[in-house]
């Protein structure tokens, strides 16, 4: 369930390539890009991590996290992603505030997601989602409900004039939007 390392990789690089310094993860798990993350960040920057619990990422990754001194850039909210995500475009400040994004979590909200950080992401910042292959099942199990779900997202966006996007066959796929309008 955790992202691999060679997307992980990836995404620190374009991180540092954004010069971002302001960022959100929706799906934390263990920690694991979060933690990449973390380190690609400037020390000052920050990272609104949402997950529904934080159990895994207590046990497995904050040690880790704490180790490599990144954890004062983690601020993190238990609770449903969309949830907090509408509090947070709720308020002004945080519209357009945000350089990147990365969502690991919930595919059938992959959408939902999508129009919510839009609101957050800054033009010229970067959204990534995980998981937009599905080892192929995407084309190959059309009765499959994530299959479909992640499919309908892919056309989706693909169709968004307010992002430019790179779908890359990285681990499960990645998408990459970034924010143009």
């Amino acid at each position: 369930m955790a992202a691999s390392p060679d997307e992980v990789q990836l995404l620190g690089l374009l991180i540092e390539i954004l010069g971002a310094k302001n960022a959100v993860e929706v799906g934390v798990f263990t920690g694991y890009s979060l933690l990449a993350t973390a380190l690609a960040l400037p020390d000052d920057g920050k990272i609104v991590a949402i997950d529904v619990t934080r159990e895994s990422y207590d046990q497995i990754g904050l040690p880790v996290i704490q180790k490599a001194g990144v954890a004062h850039k983690i601020d993190f909210h238990v609770g449903l992603a969309l949830p907090v995500l509408d509090q947070m475009v709720a308020e002004e400040v945080n519209k357009g505030w945000f350089d990147f994004a990365f969502v690991d979590a919930d595919k059938v909200n992959f959408l939902n997601y999508h129009e919510r950080l839009l609101q957050l992401i800054r033009v010229g910042g970067l959204i990534a989602y995980d998981n937009t292959l599905w080892s192929g099942s995407v084309v190959a199990s059309p009765d499959e409900p994530l299959a479909a779900a992640t499919r309908e997202f892919n056309v989706a966006i693909a169709a968004d004039p307010r992002v430019h996007v790179c779908q890359v066959a990285i681990a499960d796929g990645l998408t990459l939007c970034r924010r143009v309008a």
